[in-house]
C-alpha cells in the first residue's frame, strides 16, 4: 500500500471508531430521531453539491425502489437503533457488536443466493469463533435489562450487511458517493417531523450539540469522501479491511474518554469477534468485485 493509501486508511478508522462514544453522548441530551436527523441532514447539506455538479440525480432517482431499500437497510434504520440502543449498553459494546457485520454478511450473502464462494470449513469456524465472541460479550458484560438493545443491535448488523448486497446487485454502476448523498438526505426528510415533534424541552448541552455536528461533519461527510479516495488509491477489498479497526478504536475511545469499563467481557470479545470475522471472510470475493456501500459502521 502507498503512503497515501496509509494515510487514509488510518484517517478513516480512526473517524469511524468514533461515532460510537459520539451517538452515547448525543443520545443523554436528545432523542435518537433527532440525534438521526441532526446528523444526516449535515452531511447531506454537504455532499449534496456533488451530486447536483455532477448532474447524476436523474439516473438515481430512477433506481428510486433500489435506492430507498438500500436507505432502509444501511442509515435510516440501523442509524436509530444504534442510537437507541446506546441509551443503555456502552459504546464500546455497540463498537464490538457492529463488529460482527461481516459475520452476517457471509452467512447472508451465501443463503440469499449471491456467488461468494462455499461456506467451507475456515468460515464456518469463523462464524463460530466470531459468535462465541459475542455470547463472551453478552455472557459477561451485558445483563438481562438490556435485552432490547441487543435486539435493535442484531438489526443495526442485519441493515449494513443487507445494505451492501443491495449496491452490488442493483446499484453497482451508480457513483457511490452520490447514492450515499441522496441517501443521507431521503433519511433526513423522513426524520425531520419525528425530530419536530421530540424535541427536547430545553436546548441540549453544547456537548451533546457538538457531538450531533461532529457525527454530522467529520464521521458522515468528511468520512465516505475519505472512503470513496481510500478505495480508489488501494482497491475495493482492502479498503474494507478498515472494518477491523473500527472496533478497536470504539473500544479504547470508549474507555479513555467516555470512561467506560475495559472487562473481561471486552477483552475477550474482542478478540474472538474480528478473529472469528476475519476467518468468515478472507476467501471472500476477488479484487474486481464492485466496492461495497461503506456500513456506516457508526
Amino acid at each position: 500500500m502507498t503512503r497515501r493509501g496509509w494515510l487514509l486508511f488510518t484517517a478513516l478508522g480512526l473517524i469511524w471508531g468514533v461515532p460510537y462514544l459520539l451517538i452515547r453522548v448525543a443520545v443523554r441530551e436528545m432523542p435518537p430521531v433527532a440525534v438521526v436527523f441532526g446528523r444526516t441532514a449535515i452531511g447531506a447539506s454537504l455532499l449534496l453539491p456533488f451530486v447536483l455538479r455532477r448532474g447524476h440525480l436523474p439516473r438515481l432517482l430512477a433506481r428510486w425502489r433500489a435506492l430507498l431499500a438500500f436507505t432502509l437497510a444501511e442509515v435510516a434504520l440501523p442509524w436509530f437503533f444504534l442510537s437507541d440502543a446506546e441509551r443503555r449498553i456502552s459504546s464500546s459494546a455497540a463498537g464490538l457488536l457492529v463488529a460482527c457485520v461481516p459475520l452476517a454478511g457471509a452467512l447472508i450473502s451465501r443463503f440469499s443466493g449471491r456467488a461468494e464462494g462455499r461456506l467451507g470449513w475456515t468460515r464456518l469456524a469463523g462464524l463460530g469463533v466470531g459468535l462465541a465472541g459475542v455470547a463472551a460479550l453478552v455472557g459477561l458484560d451485558l445483563s438481562v435489562q438490556d435485552g432490547w438493545a441487543l435486539a435493535e443491535m442484531l438489526l443495526v448488523v442485519v441493515g449494513y450487511a443487507v445494505g451492501p448486497i443491495i449496491v452490488s446487485r442493483a446499484l453497482a454502476d451508480l457513483p457511490s458517493l452520490e447514492v450515499v448523498a441522496v441517501s443521507l438526505a431521503a433519511t433526513a426528510l423522513a426524520y425531520a417531523p419525528l425530530a419536530a415533534v421530540q424535541l427536547p424541552s430545553r436546548w441540549p448541552a453544547a456537548g451533546a450539540l457538538a457531538a450531533v455536528g461532529t457525527l454530522g461533519v467529520l464521521c458522515t461527510a468528511a468520512a465516505f469522501l475519505i472512503f470513496f479516495e481510500l478505495i480508489a488509491e488501494v482497491g475495493p477489498i482492502r479498503a474494507t479491511v478498515v472494518t477491523y479497526l473500527n472496533p478497536a478504536v470504539a473500544v479504547a475511545v470508549g474507555v479513555g474518554l467516555g470512561g467506560e469499563r475495559f472487562t473481561r467481557g471486552t477483552a475477550l470479545a474482542f478478540v474472538l469477534i474480528l478473529a472469528g470475522s476475519y476467518l468468515a471472510t478472507r476467501a471472500a470475493v476477488p479484487d474486481r468485485e464492485p466496492a461495497p456501500a461503506p456500513a456506516a459502521e457508526e
